[in-house]
């Protein structure tokens, strides 16, 4: 429970309970969470779970879902544009302490609750079509084949964007007629957990349930006998122990996993345009989330000239807590990923690639009581570099010159990740045969993301090792049913 959730933008801790059958749930024990960008700050006291907690979230959506797999598309659907509205209209309660529990700043939350918001109702209008039967019949016999709901759905989230990336999985699930038990990210739970307590009282009791806890509890989801399929957003390293867990049960898992995200400028692109975009895609969250833009490609050409203007962009940036006036630019979220991204880059500025460190310390004073970084451009670096063969997850943005395309796209293509991409052309046709040379799930052609189109039509997910399966758009609803084929002899 949280207890007195009107102090939640203040400094007071707020105390999290796990959320069962509709019901707040406490715990024996109780985890300290810290503000990553004044240390000092205990933002939360969060409940931690263990496999009885589980196991009574399990069996409260199980009983949940022998009637809620009854109910119509209809009444489903119209649950979940009912709850899009109300995150549109808790977002202003809960998008200060997201800022304070995850570093992110407070307008990049709005704008998530809002995004968040949008997937479910996106989920709610594409449920209509997706869940009719198909009907075919001759003259000796009809068939359909039906879509039914799977069960219980585990959906282990990370902490860089919590709200979409649940929404992306719980949306699809319940209006499918699933139910749902979520783990959130021990590192950015309060916010998530605020407006899903909200939201699960839209539904009957047990729909949706929440537990708190680290990696012991989302092994007791992967391995609990009801549980029957889990959707996870995070690091490979998790996931193939989510998959061996699963394995035992022959469970289905979905997985959205990491990305290094090229962005490949052409030399007909409208720099002008492209430079802003592609910082905003490499420094949007300080450079932690899945598809943001990795390493980008330059022309030789050009090249000395779009290093300048992505330096003296990127100088423009104010680095401090995200709840300080004028700051623009957050801390990382924890501690382990502040000590990769410092190790990282120590790694490469003794490669020997040019590191510029860039922005304005807004508070000096504060710096070493958050995880602070100041976002960097790496120049004079090598296709075959560490920082740009591995997905960084942070501010640190390799530029890489080039003078052929061939040799882009094998840089490209040549590990093991392979989730979005971008391109940067005034030619449109060439953009389509190079896109098609990318391995990827994902190419964004003169911007970073989707547009609202893609929002609701693309399928979000990566080949390779960046996931298995899809979310998002009427493709990503097939997560979550099963198939019954009826034939009917005349």
């Amino acid at each position: 429970m949280a207890k007195d959730e009107t102090t939640m933008q203040t400094s007071s801790p707020i105390t999290l309970d796990h959320l069962i059958g509709n019901k707040d749930v406490p715990s024996s024990s109780y985890a300290e969470l810290r503000d990553p960008g004044r240390l000092t700050d205990v933002v939360g006291l969060i409940a931690q779970g263990d496999a009885a907690t589980v196991d009574a979230a399990v069996r409260a959506a199980h009983e949940a879902f022998q009637s809620w797999k009854k109910t119509s598309y209809e009444e489903r659907a119209a649950l979940l544009r009912t709850a899009a509205d109300l995150l549109d209209a808790e977002a202003n309660a809960v998008v200060e302490i997201m800022a304070r529990e995850s570093g992110m700043l407070v307008g990049t939350n709005k704008a998530e609750i809002g995004m968040a918001a949008n997937i479910v109702r996106d989920n709610a209008e594409a449920g209509e079509e997706f869940l009719k039967p198909m009907e075919v019949s001759d003259a000796e016999s009809w068939v359909s084949v039906e879509k039914r709901p799977i069960g219980v759905i585990a959906d282990i989230v990370p902490w860089n964007a919590p709200i979409i990336l649940t929404m992306r999985k719980v949306a699809p699930a319940l209006v499918c007629g699933n139910t749902v038990v979520i783990k959130p990210a021990p590192t950015a739970p309060i916010g998530l957990t605020l407006l899903l307590k909200k939201m699960a009282a839209l539904f009957p009791a047990g729909v949706i349930n929440v537990v708190h806890g680290g990696g012991d509890v989302g092994h007791a989801l992967s391995v609990h006998p009801l549980v029957r399929k889990v959707s996870f957003t995070g690091g490979g390293a998790v996931a193939r122990q989510i998959m061996k867990a699963a394995a035992d049960g022959l469970k289905g898992v979905q997985f959205e996993l990491g990305g290094n995200d090229p962005s490949i400028l052409l030399p007909d692109a409208n720099f002008d345009d492209a430079i802003p975009k592609i910082l905003g895609g490499a420094f949007r969250r300080s450079g932690q989330f899945c598809f943001a833009v990795k390493r980008v490609y330059v022309p030789s050409e050009a090249y000395a000239d779009v290093v300048a203007r992505l330096e003296a962009e990127t100088d423009k940036f104010r680095i401090g807590h995200p709840l300080d006036q004028g700051v623009n630019f957050g801390p990382i979220n924890n501690r382990g990923q502040f000590d990769f991204l410092k190790g990282l880059l120590e790694r490469t500025r003794a490669s020997g690639a040019t590191v510029r460190e860039l922005g304005t310390v807004a508070d000096p004073a504060s710096w070493d009581n958050g995880y602070y970084m100041r976002p960097a451009i790496v120049s004079d670096i090598a296709m075959d570099a560490e920082l740009v063969q591995i997905e960084q997850f942070g501010p640190i943005l390799p530029v890489v010159k080039y003078d052929s395309l061939d040799e882009v796209i094998e840089s490209v293509n040549a590990g093991e990740l392979g989730l979005g991409s971008s391109l940067w052309t005034r030619d449109f046709d060439e953009a389509l045969k190079i896109a098609r040379r990318i391995e990827a799930g994902m190419t964004f052609i003169n911007n970073v993301g989707t547009s609202r189109l893609g929002q609701k039509n693309i399928p979000f997910g990566g080949v390779k090792q960046s996931g298995i399966g899809r979310e998002s758009s009427p493709i990503g609803l097939r997560e979550y049913v099963e198939y019954h084929a009826l034939n009917y002899h005349k």
